[in-house]
């Protein structure tokens, strides 16, 4: 048994796990139907991708129909935007729209072949969707978490508990479970984390990279550790700039300036997790803390204040600068 899980502890963190060949990608299912649960800002921005790139149609699932009409709208707009600036005609405008299906049900999830949960990072949520998405979905289709620092085994096991019969059906329902860490805005960035459980196989893996690049994306794998390679990196160095600024070793601006000018990011890490959302910041460090059990991860203090005060940044008019 050891050597077995040896084998596998090698694989999932060897060379193999992070490049493709055309034989692995061959091995992949063709997705001819997605279904993406959350209406919010990422998950109509994966909807709205796979609709105008991949060209498949979407069923989207939100509970709320204020959620979905408030997505659709955002997603009209965007389409406009594209066609007034000439980068799509309006008659691929109208094919995108076209292929975006709002349900307020999950079980309107039965028939696709591909789904992508993309909820708010509450555990226990995400738990209860991917055992109910084991209920729902066909034996064939693959599910996968947009989470940015949730355990995807976890999330597996989950799903997995949902079957109730033997221990080879729940490892059958387990297998399937992935992650597909889509870059915020989905519609810009090009990168995707795609991260696989212990229990994930590799046709699911495969899977999971093709849509991917059918949706114009480059896939970076790896595995199953907190924080997974984006948050584990990104999420420390904007907690120091928030440490930075809590306890007076620089100003706001003085953080943000030295970090574009002196290393040509884009922007700040103050700002950069005002647009990231700062609850979203901080329950990923609060993860990092948790499961490593590490002090380099502690939250800063300040900002669980301002979480607190509900100054979450741009989404709430309010974070390090007001919007």
């Amino acid at each position: 048994m050891a050597s077995i899980i040896g084998r596998r502890a090698l694989r999932l963190a060897g060379p193999t796990r992070r490049h493709f060949s055309s034989t692995s990608i061959r091995r992949a299912a063709e997705v001819k139907t997605l279904g993406v649960i959350g209406a919010g800002q990422m998950g109509l921005g994966i909807a709205l991708v796979a609709a105008q790139k991949a060209n498949v149609p979407v069923t989207l699932v939100d509970s709320s129909q204020a959620s979905l009409d408030k997505g659709l709208g955002f997603a009209e707009k965007l389409l406009a935007k594209d066609v007034s600036k000439s980068r799509i005609t309006q008659e691929q405008a109208d094919a995108a729209r076209a292929r975006l299906t709002p349900y307020t049900s999950i079980d309107a999830l039965a028939g696709v072949d591909f789904v992508i949960e993309a909820v708010p990072e509450i555990p226990q949520v995400k738990f209860d969707i991917f055992a109910r998405l084991a209920e729902v979905c066909a034996s064939h289709a693959v599910l996968a978490t947009n989470t940015s620092s949730i355990s995807i085994t976890k999330i597996a096991a989950a799903a997995g508990r949902s079957a109730s019969a033997s221990a080879s059906d729940r490892d059958a329902v387990a297998s399937r479970v992935v992650a597909t860490h889509f870059m915020n805005p989905v519609p810009v960035q090009k990168g995707v984390e795609i991260i696989s459980g212990l229990q994930t196989s590799e046709a699911t893996l495969s899977t999971a990279v093709a849509l991917c690049q059918a949706m114009g994306k480059v896939p970076s794998v790896s595995a199953d550790g907190p924080g997974f390679l984006a948050n584990r990196i990104l999420m420390p160095y904007i907690n120091e700039a928030i440490i930075c600024l809590e306890t007076g070793v620089g100003d706001r601006d003085a953080i943000d300036a030295i970090m574009k000018n002196g290393t040509n990011v884009p922007m700040g890490p103050l700002q950069l997790a005002d647009f990231i959302g700062l609850d979203t910041c901080l329950a990923i460090m609060r993860v990092l803390h948790t499961e490593t059990g590490d002090s380099k991860y502690r939250p800063s203090i300040l900002l669980a204040k301002m979480v607190d005060a509900g100054w979450l940044g741009k989404k709430s008019g309010k974070g390090f600068y007001d919007y």
